[in-house]
């Protein structure tokens, strides 16, 4: 076995890091300072045979354990996730995208209960009985795996998000290819000596742009493809797939709302405003986007989240930071340009607004509050996907719901109330696919994550999570073989009880 060494432009294949031969070579940037971490191969369309060979050959045996026996070795995977959360995969995870190092720990932290749940899950549901149509059968519905499945996985949260969907795949009795974003790839290969604790060729790894995703989504070998990422991309896979007939997961971001009503505590939604809209720096799909204020508690809801705002700290992510750097040098442009246009609109900087003078070095802009946006301005229509929190000030809870659900996504929202009535109302009338009530960001194992509008298709997590990876086949069993009143040539006694003979004399 070979060990990874993030200069050399290896890929994942075979439980082995082998050299992509033939395969161009691009240098990986740290964020925070501009130096190189490593470089990632330009997987050519080619170069993937050899990959998915491998893969349908792992998979057939995969696809033959018994439920019992695939989910003990999920488990054992599962340990040994556990085991090493500290090591290179989260350092190269925060020295490629910024992240602190510790919420690199946590998301690491956080992977094992995943296959540990779709390990008992998918043993747990191997299909359901259904009450027989006629006497001495049994008819029933059993699940079966598609075979290959690809995930193309985003930058943001580059483990966590590939587990979401890679532990149900392999539950279901899949094999995976992981196509992880050219902005992470070199943690997620490092992660992938974990998945050597299955069957060679079970799990593969390869990089690349844009011409690898696409060739792994269209290749007939694929039986269903995971993606996340922005919505023009999940656009062009749902099309891809759509004329393959190749089912497909996609979770295309969000512009996630915040509504606080009157009678929630400021200071406490505050804190939960500053976790929603500036964790990992507003790159996350259920970031806090948008956030509708009451105009009872807006000031001192304003007063608060600025006063915790300017306690964050700012720096590279292996110190002890909050705030690190955006992902890209256009990444941060596309900030700068809607807090720009917002000011232009009217929008006034409560606190923020800036490229940080002591980091002018790297993809660093400080945390930013706006307030007198109003719901028409720019960036309250865009996926922000960066530090920025923009406040409008509510009359009511119908003006709240309203601005809220005025968004072509429907990710997540959340609300801040005192008030049962109104927490149960937003339940009902947010449209989006998760809703929080008096909290932010969290998430569910055993509940389906996903959204509405243009936030996506499909689910990850849950049992609608396990079933994206498996199709079904319905079964009737007879006991023993016995000719059936409705098969062909139909008898007299057949006719004379449906009337057929009396419709033909009638037509004669």
């Amino acid at each position: 076995m070979t060990s990874f060494d993030p200069t050399l432009g290896q890929i994942f294949v075979a439980n082995d890091y082998v050299v992509a031969q033939g395969a161009p070579l691009t240098e990986v940037k740290n964020p925070a300072d501009l130096s190189t971490v490593g470089r990632i191969a330009q997987c050519a369309p080619a170069a993937l045979d050899a990959v998915l060979t491998r893969a349908m050959a792992a998979q057939m045996d995969w696809a033959t354990l018994d439920g019992k026996s695939r989910a003990a070795a999920l488990h054992k995977l599962a340990d040994a996730m556990a085991a090493a959360t500290a090591g290179p995969a989260a350092e190269l995870m925060t020295l490629e995208m910024g992240k602190p190092f510790t919420e690199s720990v946590g998301e690491l932290m956080n992977v094992g209960p995943i296959f540990r749940y779709f390990a008992e899950l998918a043993r747990d549901d191997g299909g359901f009985m259904a009450a027989p149509t006629a006497p001495g059968s049994t008819q029933y519905a059993r699940w079966y795996p598609y075979g290959v499945t690809a995930h193309i996985v985003p930058y943001n949260f580059p483990i966590i998000l590939m587990a979401f969907t890679v532990a149900a795949s392999l539950a279901a009795g899949n094999a995976v290819v992981i196509k992880p974003a050219p902005a992470t790839s070199l943690s997620t290969l490092a992660f992938m000596e974990h998945f050597m604790a299955l069957p060679a060729g079970l799990v593969s790894c390869v990089t690349g742009g844009v011409e690898t995703a696409k060739a792994l989504i269209n290749d007939e070998r694929i039986g269903v493809v995971a993606f996340t990422g922005s919505v023009e991309a999940g656009r062009d896979v749902a099309a891809a797939c759509g004329r393959l007939l190749k089912p497909c997961v996609i979770e295309a971001g969000g512009s996630d709302p915040m509504i606080v009503m009157d009678s929630a505590d400021p200071e406490i939604a505050a804190a939960a405003a500053v976790t929603g809209a500036f964790h990992l720096y507003g790159q996350i799909c259920t970031s806090t986007e948008r956030l509708y204020v009451h105009e009872k508690v807006h000031d001192a809801f304003v007063n608060a989240m600025v006063e915790r705002t300017r306690a964050l700290r700012i720096g590279p992510g292996l110190g002890n930071v909050e705030i690190g750097p955006l992902v890209s040098e256009a990444a941060r442009a596309k900030v700068m340009r809607l807090v720009d246009q917002a000011v232009a609109q009217g929008a006034r900087v409560a606190c923020g607004g800036r490229v940080p003078p002591a980091h002018n070095t790297g993809w660093f802009y400080e945390p930013t509050i706006l307030t007198d946006v109003t719901p028409q301005m720019d960036l309250m229509q865009a996926e922000m996907f960066g530090p920025v929190a923009p406040i409008v000030r509510v009359r009511d809870f119908k003006e709240a719901i309203r601005l809220a659900n005025q968004s072509r996504f429907g990710l997540g929202a959340s609300i801040f109330t005192a008030d049962l009535a109104e927490a149960m109302a937003a339940v009902d009338e947010l449209q989006a696919g998760m809703v929080w009530v008096n909290n932010v960001l969290g998430d569910n194992d055993a509940l389906p994550f996903g959204g509405w509008k243009l936030s996506g298709l499909g689910r990850a997590l849950s049992r609608l999570g396990l079933n994206a990876f498996r199709q079904s086949k319905m079964v009737m069993l007879d006991h023993k073989a016995e000719l059936q009143s409705w098969w062909y040539p139909y008898s007299d006694a057949f006719y004379a009880e449906r009337g057929g003979r009396w419709n033909l004399s009638k037509k004669s």
